[in-house]
């Protein structure tokens, strides 16, 4: 059961907008802000580290976690690739007096913004075009271009999301990018 003691801010955005580079920002700015590490289901990337990037657990694991309701949102993002927040990471989080950082899926931020509605700001970090995601996500190498094509289809989708956020960061500069949502969270914390 979650109890409602910190604020919540969740950064959401498609695949390569810069959202997790935005989100190591205000953690450095702000220290009464602790990361949720989410839970999935798919394999560890190379550099990728459990516990830190995402708790890493079966399909068959999270399937059981969804049953007995421990997740405060899931999404399965793709075929038997699912993403959750445990309620057993915001909890603990609050009970450190600390404030929740999400980086989440879209979806995901939405229910987040419904579960916590004041207490939370949802900020929507946006790229200036698709032609400038595609070039980010293809300077990253990590993609084939079947997974390329399946992250730029999704983001188009995610991008008709914004208008359900409370504010947007442009990402075209990242140092701008990165004052701009400074900005908007120190507004947030003030309130």
């Amino acid at each position: 059961m979650i109890s409602k003691k910190g604020k919540c801010l969740i950064v959401c955005a498609p695949s390569g907008a810069g959202k997790t580079t935005i989100v190591r920002h205000l953690l450095k700015k702000f220290p009464s802000l602790s990361f949720s590490v989410s839970a999935t289901s798919r394999e560890p990337r190379k550099n990728e580290t459990p516990g830190i990037h995402y708790h890493y657990i079966s399909v068959e694991e999270f399937k059981k976690k969804i049953e007995s309701e421990e997740f405060v949102e899931w999404e399965e993002v793709y075929t038997d690739q699912f993403y959750g927040t445990l309620k057993s990471e915001i909890d603990t989080i609050w009970s450190k007096g600390h404030h929740v950082i999400f980086d989440v899926d879209v979806e995901g931020g939405v229910t987040l913004k419904n579960t916590f509605g004041e207490n939370a700001l949802a900020l929507f970090v946006r790229p200036p075009s698709l032609d400038v995601l595609e070039e980010r996500l293809r300077a990253r190498g990590t993609e084939s271009e079947e997974s390329l094509a399946k992250r730029l289809s999704k983001a188009e989708k995610e991008l008709t999301y914004e208008l359900k956020f409370d504010t947007t960061v442009i990402n075209d500069e990242l140092s701008l990018a990165c004052k701009d949502a400074e900005k908007k969270v120190e507004q947030f914390f003030r309130v």
